[in-house]
C-alpha cells in the first residue's frame, strides 16, 4: 500500500506530465484534480496505478476515465461556481467528484446499481456533498 505522500508525488506527475504538457492550462480544472483524490475511486489491488495516464476497471465491464480525458471533458464544459451539471454514467464517482469541486451542485445518474451505490458511499465518506447520485 502506498503512503499518502506518494499518492501526492503520483498526483503531481499526473497533473505535470498528463495534463499541463498536454494543453489542459485552466488553473481551476487543474486544482480540481489536484484536490481529488484519484485513488480512493479505484480497488485497493489499483491504487498504485490510479494516478497513470489509462483507464482502469472498476467492476461491471466498465472504466474510470484516464485523467486526460477527464480533464478535457471538464475544461470543455466551461464551470462557474453557481452552475449545476447533469452528468450521465457516473462509474466510480471520481468525475462527479472533480465536478462538484467547481460547480454549485452535480446531479449524476448511473445506471447499474452496484456502480451507483458504491459511488454514493465514496462520494459522501469524502466530503462531496454536492454530488448526487441516482
Amino acid at each position: 500500500m502506498l503512503e499518502k505522500k506518494e499518492y501526492a508525488v503520483q498526483c503531481v506527475e499526473m497533473i505535470e506530465k498528463q495534463l499541463s504538457r498536454r494543453g489542459i492550462t485552466d488553473s481551476s480544472v487543474l486544482a480540481a484534480m489536484t484536490a481529488v483524490p484519484r485513488h480512493e475511486f479505484v480497488s485497493e489491488e489499483l491504487r498504485s496505478d490510479a494516478y497513470d495516464d489509462l483507464p482502469l476497471r472498476i467492476g461491471g465491464g466498465q472504466t474510470i476515465s484516464q485523467p486526460y480525458i477527464v480533464a478535457a471533458m471538464t475544461v470543455a464544459l466551461h464551470l462557474q461556481p453557481g452552475d449545476r451539471v447533469l452528468e450521465i454514467g457516473t462509474g466510480c464517482g471520481y468525475h462527479a467528484a472533480v465536478l462538484s469541486r467547481l460547480a454549485k451542485e452535480v446531479f449524476t445518474i448511473e445506471r447499474r446499481p452496484d456502480l451507483a451505490s458504491g459511488a454514493s458511499a465514496k462520494l459522501a465518506r469524502l466530503g462531496y456533498a454536492h454530488a448526487h447520485v441516482h
